[in-house]
């Protein structure tokens, strides 16, 4: 299994009347969590995309929501790849407050797409050989 960190600083502009942060903004954290995961292993969403070919749509999100984040508060996002991709890659990630409780529970899953014929193929070797060592 790999797991990265990332941290989030909570902006004024993505909380509600009530102060929380507003629910669809989660989606925009586990991708900065998802992308800067895949950075630290050598990956880049943008090669992925320019020099390789590969689009990685999501086909799956699913989150719990435990307690609330708010302004200003600095989260940790723990991002784990919990299985060695083929044609779709799962992340699971859990985001803690300062406090360090478990404010939520999140999993999204993305499919390797073929750019040129926008059809699904297995996750290209580039990432494969990085994450294997996780997984031995």
């Amino acid at each position: 299994m790999y797991t990265h960190i990332t941290q989030i600083r909570v902006r004024y502009s993505e909380t509600d009347r009530m102060n929380y942060v507003y629910y669809g903004n989660y989606a925009q954290y586990f991708e900065v969590a998802r992308v800067e995961a895949l950075r630290n292993l050598g990956v880049s969403y943008k090669n992925l995309e320019e020099l390789e070919g590969v689009m990685l749509p999501v086909l799956d999100y699913q989150i719990k929501f435990i307690k609330p984040a708010f302004y200003d508060e600095l989260l940790t996002i723990k991002t784990s790849i919990t299985k060695l991709p083929q044609a779709r890659i799962y992340f699971e990630y859990e985001i803690l407050n300062e406090k360090n409780e478990v404010i939520n529970l999140a999993s999204t899953t993305l499919v390797f797409v073929r750019k040129e014929t926008m059809k699904p193929m297995i996750a290209p070797d580039s990432l494969l050989s990085k994450l294997k060592a996780y997984f031995s």
